[in-house]
């Protein structure tokens, strides 16, 4: 993949909302889900964007809140916005996360090089930075799509659990 045109599409996500991240249920390939919105005065209408970080050799996240955040933010009222939203701590329970300061394409590292050259196909190593959440990324492929409002990618078909 062209690494111009990947770092243009990090780049639109700038400062929108992830609202869920993951492996998909195949678990090959890594997605973020991302608010998309813009200045009501553009009639620009929001929408949910599906970020498919293909073949993901890896996926890290990591908290980007402080240790003294987390320590008042524990009390499990936050994990819900009606009982957390008075109470002093993170509330988790917003149910998203701000994409600022936003994603980043890496420069090459030798993960990316012995990607490539053992799968024959070029990899790319991405970071996003969220209030939250902090994930890097080694993948071969992004693709962009919009996805319906109630998406929900972690949802196992009646079944698929063993």
């Amino acid at each position: 993949m062209d690494t111009a045109v990947l770092e243009q599409m990090l780049d639109a996500a700038f400062d929108h909302a992830v609202v869920h991240h993951g492996y998909t249920t195949y678990m090959r390939d890594c997605e973020v889900i991302v608010y998309a919105t813009a200045d009501p005065r553009t009639d620009v209408a929001p929408s949910h964007l599906r970020y498919l970080f293909r073949y993901c050799v890896k996926a890290r996240c990591e908290t980007s809140v402080p240790a003294e955040t987390w320590r008042v933010s524990l009390d499990d009222r936050l994990i819900d916005h009606e009982t957390g939203v008075d109470l002093d701590g993170y509330v988790w329970g917003v149910k998203w996360h701000s994409l600022y300061p936003g994603a980043e394409l890496l420069p090459e590292s030798e993960a990316t090089r012995r990607w490539s050259k053992a799968l024959g196909i070029d990899f790319h190593e991405a970071r996003i930075a969220t209030n939250a959440h902090n994930l890097t990324l080694l993948f071969s492929d992004l693709q962009v799509s919009e996805v319906p409002v109630g998406y929900a990618p972690f949802v196992a078909e009646q079944g698929d659990c063993p």
